[in-house]
């Protein structure tokens, strides 16, 4: 498979990201070749792109969460592993991963998915995710890739199982708001009704300037949560403009 050549200046933000990520690729043209989503090749007609590494990193990454929480919980049954393993491999945690790692200033776009604002779809950000770990496993072995693999899930699988097999948007939307606009997410209580052994409360969430919300919840905490899943979701799956 021909694989287009490296510019100088290509080749030095490769190191620079690898010096982030942690691991050293022999093959600085796998690695880039992990980064390149197919719209470049429907637009210039080069044959490669990263939906072959994506197939391929999916299955070891599958295969490396099982080995973690087979490890990890030898308490839990198999649906209770299958719960777990559903939520940590899935595209909203991948997606989280990527834009922790920076992966969307490291994506290669066609000029069409760029202006639709391919970088910070989920979908794309967790398909790079996987075809990096394809890259990873190609060039340096599934001991590699299961290392960096644990270093990204571990932490995402004791969220999981901290919050009941769900997601902590709280956690979520923390990290997006820092990662983006350098602040953290402003919590506002709108209402609250009922007696006093069945409290409803209303949670509004402010982020850079605009509100979200309200979540509502029989406590304080689970109304934080449920708006805080609304801020991420709509900064995260921004409408898609009308064509």
């Amino acid at each position: 498979m021909a694989m287009p050549v490296l510019k100088p200046e290509r080749k030095k933000q490769l190191a620079a990201f690898q010096k982030t990520a942690g691991f050293k690729f022999k093959s600085l043209e796998l690695l880039n070749l992990s980064f390149m989503h197919r719209s470049v090749s429907n637009e210039t007609g080069c044959r490669v792109n990263n939906e072959r590494l994506e197939f391929l990193g999916d299955s070891i990454i599958g295969a490396a969460c099982a080995t973690l929480l087979y490890r990890q919980y030898s308490d839990k049954t198999e649906g209770e592993l299958a719960k777990i393993k559903s939520v940590a491999v899935s595209e909203e945690v991948f997606s989280s991963i990527a834009r922790a790692l920076q992966l969307d200033t490291m994506l290669l776009l066609g000029r069409g998915e760029e202006l639709s604002g391919g970088r910070t779809k989920k979908a794309i950000l967790a398909d790079t995710l996987e075809a990096l770990v394809g890259a990873l496993y190609l060039d340096s072995g599934f001991k590699n890739a299961f290392a960096f693999i644990s270093r990204c899930l571990i932490p995402e699988i004791d969220r999981v199982t901290e919050n009941n097999y769900h997601r902590d948007y709280k956690s979520l939307l923390q990290e997006l708001c820092q990662h983006h606009y350098r602040i953290y997410p402003q919590y506002r209580l709108v209402k609250r009704s009922g007696p006093d052994h069945d409290h409803m409360f209303w949670m509004e969430v402010s982020v850079n300037g605009a509100a979200y919300g309200p979540g509502t919840g029989h406590n304080k905490k689970s109304a934080e949560q449920e708006a805080a899943r609304i801020a991420y979701q709509a900064i995260t799956e921004p409408a898609t403009p009308p064509v």
